[in-house]
């Protein structure tokens, strides 16, 4: 560990702002800049020697490694976070507009959704495969798989999803319906008993970089596609037809009737996937 990584990591010691999950992905990113400012030749950092030319060198590589913009400003956020950390707020431009980065696009009617099954039988740990199984039948986030506790959350005809698992602490309930949610929540059951998927052993920390290993491993990217998918496969059992994302018709399209079903699936998907806004729906379905 170089001695900016080291010094960024005793700074993320020092200030736990967030989440478990938002502090292992801060510590992750800065580390992961540490690397990427040594290899644009800048020796000898460490935290406290952040300034323009650092800011513009990391911004440059990600620009030109053709990150999106979503990556871009994630990043951003955590190099904000360590510029106010050591008393420079002000180093950074506030707006993303200032710093020439778009913003995100969220509807492409193109389709996110990941096909795993071929790929799972790759993955050797039994806790990150039964992760990824409640994933791809009930559309959960990654963290909330990791955490999940099957004897807490199966309810016999719908899932209960706790505050602590979830972004923004927002509980929310997923229906049970279908023979293949009912064995993979079966598999967690028998794996953990009582407990989480969290091993005894492990934090969650841990065990998410076991799983992020264990993708990686099984050549598997970009697994929020699973919610995606989810929802792709709710929307059709819900309305009958496909959604925009997966080659169904537009909303435009649709006729007075079919716009009050594909509003009404909408919103109990954006419930199931726990946001508060049915707007969201449209990175998953199109429009």
């Amino acid at each position: 560990m170089n001695n900016l990584a080291h010094t960024l990591r005793q700074l993320c010691d020092r200030n736990r702002d967030g989440s478990h999950a938002t502090q292992g992905d801060r510590r992750d990113c800065l580390k992961l800049m540490a690397r990427q400012l040594k290899e644009a030749g800048f020796r000898q950092l460490k935290a406290t020697s952040l300034n323009g030319k650092h800011v513009d060198a990391l911004l440059g590589r990600w620009r030109n490694d053709g990150l999106s913009a979503g990556t871009i400003k994630n990043r951003m956020a955590h190099l904000r976070w360590w510029a106010e950390k050591i008393g420079r707020k002000g180093l950074i431009a506030s707006s993303n507009i200032q710093l020439d980065i778009p913003k995100r696009v969220f509807v492409t009617n193109v389709s996110k959704a990941a096909e795993v099954q071929g790929k799972l039988g790759r993955v050797s740990d039994p806790y990150v495969r039964a992760s990824l199984e409640l994933q791809r039948v009930f559309g959960l986030r990654r963290e909330e798989s990791i955490k999940f506790q099957p004897h807490y959350a199966d309810q016999g005809d719908h899932l209960k999803i706790k505050g602590s698992w979830t972004k923004g602490g927002r509980e929310r309930v997923i229906p049970i319906i279908s023979s293949e949610q009912r064995a993979a929540l079966d598999f967690a059951h028998k794996l953990v008993g009582e407990r989480s998927l969290i091993p005894a052993d492990k934090t969650y920390i841990e065990q998410r970089h076991v799983y992020d290993r264990q993708c990686k491993m099984a050549e598997l990217k970009r697994m929020h596609g699973l919610r995606h998918a989810y929802a792709q496969l709710r929307y059709e059992a819900l309305t009958g037809w496909k959604p925009p994302a997966a080659g169904g018709p537009s909303t435009q399209s649709l006729t007075v009737s079919q716009r009050l079903a594909d509003f009404e699936a909408r919103l109990i998907i954006s419930r199931e996937l726990g946001h508060e806004r049915i707007e969201i729906t449209k990175v998953y379905l199109g429009s």
